[in-house]
């Protein structure tokens, strides 16, 4: 085949794959324009390069101070703990005497905007819950358990099922709670990339630092 017939060919194949490739990026570009949180979600997965836990930290409470220099430890009523988790900031508070003491940054289940209906659907609850039970875990350090499901959250559930939402086989789902991380994998908290099936997750050194403070029956408070 004469060279300039091979010459045309190469540059018609490489014109059809550069008109392909801006067609995909303009079909993109149409759909994140439609749907502006698209750019957040696929923030969220990519390598954090720079300061990824001092950004995360510009919107957490005393961060840089550990809760014995908050909370005195000796005189500590833990019935006076509560904790607020705000989905919505990836933010987990605690509470000591109605004050807010220290924020840390959690992740959430892999669908982090919804509230959780059944199991399998990957949301964490949001609501008033209680500590149920706290233990040691061999892969994420700690384990807050919730008492989830609540009288609240079986309403939820039956509305649900009645909007047919919920398939007649389909279970309210259980063992939620508060939980570190593998070890080594703090980053997975600073990228905000949501992992669980619905537990919240923290750093192990922050899950660390609240288990002492709690007790069963603490109330938590999960917000949208």
């Amino acid at each position: 085949m004469p060279q300039k017939k091979i010459t045309d060919r190469l540059n018609n194949r490489s014109r059809q794959v550069v008109n392909s490739l801006l067609l995909v990026a303009s079909l993109l570009g149409i759909y994140a324009i439609a749907n502006p949180e698209i750019w957040t979600e696929i923030w969220n997965y990519l390598p954090c390069l720079t300061e990824c836990e001092a950004r995360a930290a510009n919107e957490l409470l005393n961060t840089n101070k550990a809760i014995p220099s908050l909370i005195n430890l000796k005189k500590l009523d833990k019935k006076a703990i509560a904790m607020v988790i705000e989905k919505s900031k990836y933010r987990l508070t605690v509470y000591y005497q109605k004050k807010p003491i220290k924020s840390y940054a959690i992740v959430l289940g892999a669908n982090p905007k919804d509230d959780k209906i059944r199991q399998g659907d990957q949301r964490t609850p949001e609501g008033v819950f209680r500590v149920k039970e706290l233990y040691y875990h061999s892969e994420w350090s700690k384990f807050i358990l919730l008492d989830y499901p609540t009288q609240d959250s079986w309403r939820k559930f039956s509305q649900a099922r009645a909007r047919g939402e919920v398939n007649i086989n389909d279970d309210i789902g259980g063992e939620i709670g508060i939980h570190g991380v593998e070890k080594g994998k703090d980053w997975i908290i600073d990228r905000k990339i949501n992992w669980t099936l619905g537990c919240v997750s923290m750093k192990n050194r922050d899950v660390d630092e609240i288990y002492p403070l709690l007790q069963r029956g603490t109330l938590i408070e999960i917000l949208h």
